[in-house]
């Protein structure tokens, strides 16, 4: 499966601390091998459905990761809940 990381995605996700953003490519990690069927999906990744194609996991309980899920993932947004709801009314 291919994947691409957005501007957007990329923005946000240099404002985190090194843990957080350590959390946060565990969590891609993991994603990604549940797709390659390497492993079952953890519970805790909390994989949500907005509307359409774009799709959301947790991290950690503050932190999601928002994407597109077409022919490719393309990771758009990571922020709390709040703020990948202000960025999907942009959508």
């Amino acid at each position: 499966m291919q994947f691409e990381f957005k501007a957007s995605f990329d923005r946000c996700f240099k404002k985190l601390t090194p843990s957080r953003q350590q959390k946060i490519y565990q969590a891609i990690d993991t994603f990604l091998k549940y797709l390659d069927s390497e492993t079952k999906l953890p519970l805790g990744l909390g994989l949500k459905n907005w509307h359409g194609s774009y799709w959301e996991i947790r991290s950690s309980i503050k932190d999601r990761i928002l994407f597109e899920f077409t022919d490719r993932i393309t990771f758009l947004f990571v922020g709390n809940h709040d703020e990948i709801k202000k960025f999907m009314k942009r959508k």
